[in-house]
């Protein structure tokens, strides 16, 4: 593992422990060259899947995009990097153990989505704002008063 402060490529695991979800495995390594230390994560990977884009352009999965996109929906609110990590392991394990290789991006947008819902609604009204590309704020205005009638049920 390559250090992230001196770029040295040897490091020594100084520990090692599930996480808290069970999903991967932290390890808190020590540069063989500078000393410092740093912790990785380990997670399973099922399968290569690969996204198909709206315009047909194929690119591999990555996990830290999905990530990235949700923790922008869910920035200012109170949701734990724990609850985020859960939300994005869950559909990255759909997304492997659904059988296909490929998948479209609109079906992950749809996880995404169906996950946000449960967690937060302002979250999940920021990601439905880019997802659904809305035009006008009127749509805007429709689509978060469906999402508060939902609440009120």
């Amino acid at each position: 593992m390559r250090c992230p402060f001196c770029g040295h490529e040897d490091s020594q695991v100084k520990d090692s422990r599930p996480s808290e979800d069970g999903t991967s495995i932290r390890r808190r390594r020590q540069c063989e060259g500078c000393g410092g230390r740093f912790t990785t994560f380990e997670r399973v990977q099922l399968r290569e899947v690969t996204v198909v884009k709206s315009g047909g352009k194929r690119e591999p999965f990555e996990r830290s995009k999905l990530e990235r996109s949700i923790e922008i929906a869910c920035r200012k609110r109170p949701i734990s990097a724990e609850r985020i990590d859960r939300l994005v392991s869950g559909i990255q394990r759909q997304l492997e153990t659904s059988g296909d290789n490929e998948v479209d991006s609109t079906r992950i947008g749809a996880l995404v989505m169906e996950g946000l819902k449960g967690l937060d609604p302002v979250a999940y009204i920021r990601f439905a704002s880019v997802y659904k590309d809305f035009t006008e704020a009127r749509d805007f205005e429709e689509f978060a008063g469906n999402v508060s009638e939902i609440g009120k049920k």
